[in-house]
């Protein structure tokens, strides 16, 4: 999966210092001062395997503690948006 731009992105997330581009990226977000957004795209190969294995894997690279983290599988997240759909 590879994390996309957005229209509601509020700002770019850099890669942790000590990381090289190959391990982390920059991450488009957008951050409301409660929570950040990112928007991730699926390539062929991982949407067959979402539907053969009906999973999807997080890691999250924090040290010894668990952020509270979610998942979600909707055109979108934004309520604006989603009223119209």
């Amino acid at each position: 999966m590879k994390p996309v731009e957005f229209k509601e992105q509020t700002k770019v997330l850099q890669r942790p210092k000590g990381m090289i581009d190959e391990e982390c990226g920059s991450l488009p977000v957008h951050c409301d001062g409660k929570s950040c957004v990112s928007c991730w795209k699926l390539s062929w190969t991982e949407r067959i395997k979402a539907i053969l294995y009906g999973k999807i894997w997080l890691y999250v690279w924090s040290g010894i503690t668990q952020p509270p983290v979610s998942l979600a599988c909707d055109k979108t997240v934004f309520e604006k948006e989603k009223t119209r759909q």
